[in-house]
């Protein structure tokens, strides 16, 4: 099935790649392999600040992470211009601001991760690290970083 009829089926529509806010571009792409620079978490067009643990609980945290993924989808098609031609997602790394005793990062994670494996089947199957930091920019509650191969 294409990678555009699930995320139909999932109701999402894919956003436009978001302007840098600092010295950076949102993707870079060698051989077959693309890096897509870390995104925030956003809700409604804002970012979604907080801190897990703190004012953000795993909940709430786990569906950040998922609109990180919608976002990160939406600048992977804006790189290779056809999801289709993704053959995996290689690697996600995932940053989520939270408190020093907060240890439910990797279900966090689960946000992304999930969505993943929803919309690119098998080829979502991923390797993963998930940390735990004192602050991200804006005071976003998450941001992840992806790498994926072309087929």
């Amino acid at each position: 099935m294409s990678v555009y009829k699930r995320l139909e089926e999932l109701k999402i529509s894919l956003p436009p790649v978001a302007t840098p806010a600092a010295a950076y571009v949102p993707y870079a792409q060698t051989g077959n392999l693309v890096f897509l620079s870390g995104h925030i978490s956003k809700k409604d067009g804002q970012v979604w600040a907080g801190q897990l643990g703190k004012n953000i609980q795993t909940e709430e945290g786990k569906a950040a992470a998922r609109a990180v993924a919608i976002d990160l989808m939406g600048t992977l098609h804006a790189a290779v211009g056809d999801l289709n031609k993704i053959k995996r997602i290689v690697k996600v790394m995932s940053l989520v601001n939270s408190t020093p005793d907060f240890t439910e990062q990797h279900l966090v994670t689960n946000g992304c991760s999930e969505l993943l494996g929803q919309v690119f089947g098998e080829a979502g199957a991923h390797a993963r690290s998930a940390f735990g930091v004192a602050q991200l920019p804006l005071g976003a509650c998450v941001e992840i970083e992806l790498i994926a191969e072309l087929a």
